[in-house]
């Protein structure tokens, strides 16, 4: 499962803080970290779309 999706869904509501870090493999500590990345946030790239790197 998609980093993106697994935030998105403790952002939603979906699941708990404990089982968004139990389902990614890290601690509380390296979550909120990753909470705080706009590049995990999954709204946002589906928002700007996919980005070909050949153009």
């Amino acid at each position: 499962m998609d980093k993106r999706q697994v935030i998105a869904a403790y952002r939603r509501g979906f699941i708990t803080v404990q089982e968004c870090a139990q389902i990614l493999g890290l601690d509380i500590g390296q979550l909120s970290s990753l909470l705080n990345d706009p590049c995990m946030d999954a709204d946002s790239q589906a928002k700007l779309g996919k980005q070909s790197v050949n153009g």
